[in-house]
């Protein structure tokens, strides 16, 4: 895929939202932190649903240091792997407290650094919470990417490189919600909404589904 095309699909992305953002439910760069961590291998919906209980009683380290681990896990428990996300957070929330202050990182090395943090997440926050231009390869992203040919690419890792390298400056600090939001939507893993897609004359994808 050549630079023209791939501005012109990113422009288009732009034009059908012009604003996009997670759709995780977050007012600080610390409820975006627990609700990305609790999101793993899970859906927005299904975290949404229990950090709108949480996030009342406890949205500061301290708070859910105070909750402690067993009645952090009442909060989360309708999320998969909470047990093991309820460690994290709660070491997470100590390491804030302990080394920064009770805030939230806005540097990678800092945020990698806390339990339950990895690359993807640290990108999310940084992106989401500070407007720093990272992309956050999740499934949707991977998929999008090689199936389009934006970015094409054998690991998470190489399509995160290949796409900040090949995104126009422009657009890199929205490029990954439009990505995420196109898999979710239109480019959906089984059987892609090729009709409906604003940029299918453009995607390289072989095997279209049209009318």
């Amino acid at each position: 895929m050549n630079d023209a095309k791939r501005a012109e699909i990113f422009a288009r992305l732009k034009e059908a939202n012009p604003e996009p953002t997670t759709e995780l439910n977050y007012n600080t760069p610390f409820e975006l932190l627990v609700a990305v961590i609790l999101s793993a291998q899970a859906t927005d919906v299904g975290v949404n649903k229990a950090t709108a209980k949480l996030f009342p009683v406890a949205n500061t380290p301290e708070a859910i240091l105070e909750l402690g681990e067993e009645g952090l896990k009442e909060y989360i428990k309708t999320i998969g792997l909470y047990n093991s996300k309820a460690g994290n957070i709660i070491k997470a929330c100590q390491g804030l407290v302990e080394r920064h202050n009770s805030q939230v990182p806005d540097n990678r090395k800092d945020l990698e650094a806390l339990p339950g943090v990895g690359r993807k997440t640290a990108n999310v926050v940084l992106n989401t919470a500070f407007d720093q231009p990272t992309m956050a390869v999740d499934t949707h992203i991977f998929r999008v990417a090689n199936r389009t040919g934006i970015a094409p690419g054998k690991t998470v890792r190489e399509v995160e490189d290949k796409l900040m390298k090949r995104v126009p400056r422009a657009y890199l600090k929205d490029a990954h919600h439009w990505l995420i939001l196109h898999g979710r939507y239109t480019c959906v893993a089984r059987k892609p909404r090729c009709g409906s897609c604003v940029i299918e004359d453009l995607c390289e994808f072989k095997e279209k589904d049209l009318p």
